[in-house]
Parts: structure tokens; sequence; C-alpha cells
């Protein structure tokens, strides 16, 4: 594995849309009692559904803890590849690389920063230093060169691309204090159009409400296909949400992609609020003496935040009435991929979802 010091735009090198085809996927075992209740005993079950559902069209592999392998192994199905690889959580989607295409058929991921999504400012934990390493890690496994980029920080959560030149991301965490501060909104537009290889990045004001993550813009927004995208969506105007998605929409509206395409808007809607209950708090240990999770506290529930596999749309159900209208709409834009919902709770209450805890690994093809 070579560490480069150039620019995959300067390269020939491109990230692809989700919906492009997949060689693999990369999920990392929970075991942070922290983040995951009572022994991460319901999450493995979750992550394992997940697992699963993805290995019926692509490769997946699952990174863990030495204390952790024997479990994972036993409870994943033996097609799933389980590697050990020490991290501090388990958001596949924000820790491991970005990987970036060309048309020769090769393959290289981009290894950003990370800090655990504000670092000292708002960070949601200390140290994230086993976390900021796995992407090179994963790369040297997967036997390809990356792009050394750990002075800019960057989430895989925090950005989305069409394939076709076109990136989208919020301004509300690509702006945030514990990211980036010393750099310019047009600097940190000008790293992403390097790195992605795109010629236009769409700002959105913000994301899902009380989403840790600064709000992600795979928890409210992303590409379905080229010049057209799903927006989480609620039509409640006395939630907090309203205004937020209202101003999504309203940025979308005035956008056109890479190619001058006005973006086609389907909304999706949110389920009903989803709020952490005391039973789940009393299994959930201190952070550094102090609680992750409060009774009643709001967490950012979103069907958006789906994985795109080979042969599926992966999404994540909450046991609620929208769990099968949002299940319906994604049915009619992905007509050739089975729709598989997953019960996402148990992720939910860890911060995040069915795409937070994934990254796929792009198929490198000649064209």
């Amino acid at each position: 594995m070579n560490i480069l010091q150039t620019k995959p735009s300067i390269d020939g090198y491109r990230m692809p849309a989700e919906y492009e085809k997949h060689q693999g996927c990369i999920m990392i075992w929970p075991e942070r009692a922290d983040s995951w209740q009572y022994g991460a005993v319901a999450a493995r079950n979750a992550f394992t559904n997940v697992a699963t559902a993805i290995a019926k069209s692509e490769k997946v592999t699952v990174c863990t803890s030495f204390e952790g392998y024997d479990t994972a192994r036993k409870m994943l199905p033996p097609e799933i590849r389980v590697v050990e690889m020490s991290s501090d959580d388990s958001w596949a989607r924000d820790v491991m690389p970005t990987f970036v295409v060309n048309d020769k058929g090769g393959i290289r991921g981009i290894d950003w920063g990370f800090n655990a999504w504000g670092g000292l400012v708002d960070g949601l934990y200390f140290p994230w230093d086993k976390d900021n390493k796995m992407a090179r890690k994963f790369c040297d496994l997967l036997e390809v060169d990356v792009y050394n980029n750990r002075h800019f920080i960057m989430e895989g959560g925090a950005i989305h691309v069409d394939g076709k030149g076109t990136a989208m991301v919020t301004e509300s965490c690509l702006l945030s204090a514990g990211r980036n501060s010393h750099m310019s909104k047009e600097e940190i537009e000008e790293v992403l159009k390097e790195y992605l290889n795109v010629s236009k990045v769409i700002w959105l004001p913000c994301g899902i409400y009380e989403d840790e993550t600064n709000e992600h813009i795979d928890n409210i927004c992303a590409f379905v296909e080229p010049g057209h995208v799903v927006l989480a969506w609620t039509d409640d105007e006395t939630d907090p949400q309203y205004e937020m998605s209202k101003s999504c929409l309203e940025a979308l509206d005035k956008e056109t992609d890479a190619m001058g395409n006005k973006l086609k808007v389907t909304k999706l809607p949110i389920p009903s609020p989803q709020y952490v209950t005391e039973e789940e708090c009393q299994g959930l240990i201190d952070f550094d003496g102090e609680p992750t999770r409060i009774e009643g506290y709001r967490l950012a529930a979103s069907y958006v935040n789906f994985y795109i596999s080979n042969g599926a749309i992966v999404m994540p159900a909450f046991n609620d009435p929208m769990d099968h209208v949002a299940a319906d709409i994604l049915r009619g834009i992905f007509t050739t991929r089975e729709i598989i919902q997953i019960d996402a709770r148990d992720i939910l209450i860890g911060g995040g979802n069915i795409h937070c805890i994934t990254q796929q690994i792009p198929l490198a093809a000649k064209r």
C-alpha cells in the first residue's frame, strides 16, 4: 500500500455513487458499553441482520476487536468475513475509507481525519485514535493505495454524491466549529472538489433534528439516481423537523446538479418522534462520569439512512405506521432492488442507523 500525497481529481479518480456496483461492504462489530445497551446484545443482533441482508448480493467484511472476535464469528453467517481490527466504536461510514475509482479499473481509498464528530469542541467520545487509523488499515487489508488527507476532518456520512460530478453536504456539519473551523466555506468546498472529483457541491442548511453528528447529510437527503434525491419530511408544522426539512427543500428547489439538471425531490416521511426510554438508559454505562443518554431524549430517526446494496435497499424500521409508507416509496424508486427493512431501534439508540454502520467498496470497472 502506498500513502499518496496527490489528489484524486489530478490522478483521474472519482467517488462513485452508492447506487453504482459494489465489490463489497464494511461494517464494525458493536462493543462499546456507553453506546450499546446491555452489553450490545440487541445491537449485535441488529448488526447481524443488516450484514446478512447485504451479504445476499455483495461481500461483507466485519471488523472486530480481539475480545469480540469469537462472538462475531459465531453470530455472523459463514459467508461474512470477520477480521480483527481495533476501533473506538462501530461507525464504519465515518471512519472507513471513502473509495474512489478510475476508468481503468483502479480503486483507491481516502483517509480523512476523524475526531469523533467535533473533537474537543463537541465530539462524542475521547480518545478516537483507533478510529482515526482504520481507513489506512483497511486499505492495507485490501492492498489498495490511500490518499493521505488526515489534516481535513471529514466523515463518510457527511457526503453524498451522484457519480456524475455532484456532491451534497450540510452547512451545519461541515461548517461546525469542531471540524475545519480554520477554513472558509469556499476552501472546504475546494477540498471536496479535489478529493471527490466533483464540479458542483450542493449545500443544504441542516439535517435531522437532534442528530449528534452536527446533522450529517446521509440522514436528511440522499441521491437515488442522477438528478433525483429523497428528502426526509414531515407535514407536522409543530415538529422542529418541519422547518428544517422545509429549508432543505427550498435550497434544493433553487439548485441544479453538475450537469445543469433541476433536481427531482421525493419526500420520504419520518417516523413519529422516537424517544429514549428509562430502561434503555439503564443499560448504558456513563462516559467520563456522564450519561450518554437521558430518558426522553429524542433520537434522530430517519428512513433516509438506508444502504444501497447491489441487490437491495436495506432500510430501517421503527415499529411505526410510516415504516410501510417509506418502504413503498423506495420500492417505487428502486424497482430492480429488493426492499429489506430491519428493526433498527437498537442501532438508533447508539446514535445512528443502517447507513451509518456501513461503508460500500465500489466495484472498479474498466470503461
